[in-house]
């Protein structure tokens, strides 16, 4: 087992890994919008939210030398199941042709009021 850590992504605010390597896989916290280099969210719409978001994890996904063509699942979580559709037209756009196995669910709560978490299971 091996522990990812990198500081393009934000710190752990808690008694977790960025990510964690076992068995041929890379198993991510997940990531809220928080900007690595202040720990604020950057951006106030699940738009700006998401996309940091995803950066996030292309932090920790090239901090475990991988990418989104080798991610095979994610779990998204939103606030608000009714900003799917903007959530997953920037999601799109970010992972290119990448198809993971997905699954999306409304969440009660996020961690610090985030309007998006998204998790990762990837191919190292």
């Amino acid at each position: 087992m091996k522990t990812v850590t990198t500081k393009s992504a934000p710190a752990a605010i808690g008694p977790y890994s960025q990510g964690i390597i076992s068995g041929g896989f890379l198993f991510t916290s997940g990531q809220i919008p928080l900007s690595p280099e202040t720990m604020t969210f950057a951006g106030d719409t699940i738009e700006e939210q998401t996309e940091q978001v995803l950066k996030n994890l292309d932090a920790v996904l090239a901090a475990a030398g991988t990418d989104w063509g080798k991610v095979v699942k994610t779990t998204v979580f939103l606030s608000d199941i009714a900003d799917f559709t903007k959530m997953n037209a920037v999601y799109e756009k970010h992972l290119g042709g990448a198809k993971p196995a997905r699954s999306t669910v409304q969440a009660a709560a996020l961690p610090k009021g985030a309007e998006v978490e998204i998790e990762i299971v990837a191919e190292v």
